[in-house]
């Protein structure tokens, strides 16, 4: 594509230059020509000539405006051959170049690959040794508090290790994230689509996130349209969506604000939205909210600013789209559709 843009912008300043040149020869000539005319007209007025001598000079000039047309074809003719040399010459030049180039990229692009393919190991292996090392000290954070005693001891022993419990867990998910960004830039992200009602999609994100909209003095509501709302789709990946686009909404929205889970069916698809009342979203940020590392404040480090654009790799991964609508003091609404499946699948 950038080579096309490239030849495209070069043809036209060319073409723009030859035009130009071509009307300063055009001028010129035209010039030379009005220039000869009056010349003629001069003369013809000082000089009496008889019928046969005027005759005469009448073939005389038609036979010079014939070898002057002559020699301005030929030197068209000429010009029209550099040109076409020119041309020529260009395109050997650049298959050359390009040719160069490509063989460089080759090499880089297996440079890349290969890269990315130990980059991805490394992740791998790194993640499930730090899930397993995370695994034990939640179950060791768990055994402190089961053995805590009822005394003041045993109530700071209990909550350290609900600290640890908390620190584990926010661990885990961004060690999550960050495989699963790995795999959506690989274009690897595993999701395994089947058909199965959405209500229970609904249900376990109202159990989940219910009471910490209700300790944050949030009103949570679901609307459930349709007569089915059967779609095609990987029930955990899709509450990892939900998940994130419902917890967003909590962090963003004031106490006595309003969080409203939708799920209707559009068409051919299955929508789901969240909308909620808080700050809303400039109208040049709707886009670039999916994008990595991205985050509504720059001082926020609750999080690495992954969590929308995961969902955007999940939903296209399953064939959907996903999308957002704010404004300014206007709260904010994220959308996304995934596949319906006929009422009757199992």
């Amino acid at each position: 594509m950038e080579r096309e843009k490239s030849d495209q912008e070069y043809a036209e300043r060319q073409q723009a230059i030859e035009e130009g040149s071509d009307a300063a020869i055009d001028k010129a000539r035209a010039q030379a020509d009005e220039a000869l005319q009056t010349a003629r007209d001069t003369a013809d007025t000082r000089r009496n000539a008889a019928p046969v001598a005027r005759e005469t000079l009448t073939q005389e000039r038609a036979k010079e405006d014939t070898v002057l047309q002559g020699e301005r074809d030929a030197a068209d003719a000429e010009l029209q051959d550099e040109r076409d040399e020119r041309l020529l010459a260009l395109a050997a030049l650049l298959h050359l170049e390009r040719a160069e180039t490509d063989l460089r990229l080759s090499g880089e692009r297996a440079y890349a690959d290969e890269a990315l393919a130990t980059r991805d190991q490394f992740m791998g292996m790194v993640s499930h040794d730090l899930r397993t090392l995370l695994g034990g000290i939640a179950l060791q954070a768990a055994l402190i508090k089961r053995g805590a005693g009822e005394d003041e001891a045993g109530q700071r022993a209990n909550q350290a290790a609900e600290k640890i419990q908390r620190f584990t867990a926010r661990m885990n998910r961004l060690i999550g994230d960050l495989v699963d960004v790995a795999s959506i830039e690989a274009g690897r992200i595993r999701v395994a689509p089947a058909p199965q009602d959405a209500t229970a999609l609904v249900r376990d994100s109202v159990e989940a996130f219910q009471p910490l909209a209700s300790a944050q003095g949030l009103r949570f509501d679901v609307e459930l349209r349709g007569n089915t709302l059967m779609a095609k789709f990987d029930h955990d990946r899709v509450l990892q969506v939900l998940a994130n686009l419902l917890s967003n909404a909590i962090k963003f929205t004031p106490a006595g604000g309003r969080i409203l889970l939708r799920v209707e069916p559009v068409d051919a698809d299955v929508r789901f939205s969240v909308t909620d009342t808080g700050p809303g979203i400039p109208s040049h940020q709707l886009e670039v909210v999916f994008n990595r590392f991205w985050q509504a404040r720059g001082e926020d480090r609750r999080g690495l600013g992954l969590g929308l654009y995961i969902a955007r790799g999940i939903v296209e991964a399953h064939g959907g789209r996903i999308w957002a609508e704010s404004g300014p003091g206007q709260g904010s609404t994220f959308l996304f559709t995934l596949p319906g499946a006929p009422a009757s699948a199992t």
